[in-house]
């Protein structure tokens, strides 16, 4: 095996790691949470694919900024929630049933809307963009869907057992997580910084404040929503829109540096929301003892 084959093995273990955690500490209640709120479903995934959609495109027709952003921006837009965004969303205040049942929806959802949507770029620009189903499944399935599931019926099973391994699980995971992706941050930087007359930095902090912005108000009246669908609509899954960028683009390497960075960028963005939000939700009871329900 190779550093690189190690590398990418560490990062995908960690991520099922991490989200095995998560289920460990839901119900199947907490995964059917949007079943029984179909239009918070619709404005979710309005806040999320379609807002941040038009933003992406928007920027890729009225500037004329370098291809490599272009495509990571659109890219990012049509990717669903990251695995570790939950956590930092409960963290933050937000409620953790509608977090995991938006991590859930959101992953299945790209399934079939990353291929329709990809179609309608491709019209758009007038160039060969495609992305079947069958390549948005694989992460997807690898990294969300199957340890959430497995998690939430190893719980079902061992409700005792659970509890006492999802804390030590998601401790090792994030460790594993940090330790992967050190390397990848640091060889993917020196391409990514070489970009920064391009404007990448700017139209990376925009994606980032555009969907916290556009979560925020559609979340609906219950604040810890707004919360939720806030990081959630700024944050975007790397693996879908790097397998995006792959097949469409395979020589764009800088493209793969600049949505790697959006992470470290949109997470730096959000602290200051995240803070805020952690205080409102400090400073009213009712939220403070039902939030994390």
């Amino acid at each position: 095996m190779t550093v690189q084959q190690l590398i990418t093995f560490g990062i995908t273990a960690s991520l099922v790691a991490l989200v095995f955690s998560l289920g460990l500490k839901a119900a199947t209640g907490d995964l059917l949470y949007l079943v029984k709120r179909p239009a918070k479903l619709i404005r979710s995934l309005i806040a999320m694919n379609v807002i941040l959609l038009i933003f992406a495109i928007g920027v890729a027709l009225l500037f004329p900024i370098g291809l490599e952003v272009k495509i990571a921006l659109i890219a990012l837009a049509v990717s669903p929630v990251p695995p570790i965004l939950p956590g930092k969303q409960t963290k933050a205040g937000g409620t953790q049933s509608y977090a995991i049942s938006l991590l859930a929806f959101a992953s299945a959802a790209a399934i079939v809307l990353d291929p329709v949507s990809m179609e309608m770029v491709g019209r758009i620009f007038n160039a060969e963009i495609h992305m079947p189903a069958s390549r948005v499944m694989p992460p997807v399935l690898t990294t969300v869907l199957a340890p959430l599931l497995l998690g939430i019926i190893f719980r079902r099973l061992f409700p005792g057992a659970a509890q006492r391994i999802a804390r030590p699980i998601s401790l090792a995971a994030t460790a594993l997580l940090l330790v992967a992706c050190i390397p990848v941050v640091i060889t993917s930087g020196i391409a990514f910084w070489s970009q920064i007359g391009d404007g990448v930095v700017l139209f990376l902090v925009l994606f980032t404040v555009v969907g916290l912005v556009a979560g925020h108000l559609l979340g609906g009246p219950e604040p810890d929503d707004r919360t939720v669908l806030a990081l959630a609509a700024g944050t975007r899954h790397p693996g879908v829109a790097i397998a995006i960028v792959t097949l469409n683009f395979p020589d764009q390497k800088a493209a793969l540096a600049v949505m790697l960075w959006h992470l470290v960028i949109g997470g730096i963005v959000s602290i200051p929301y995240v803070r805020w939000r952690k205080a409102r939700h400090s400073s009213d009871p009712a939220t403070a003892s039902e939030g994390h329900k």
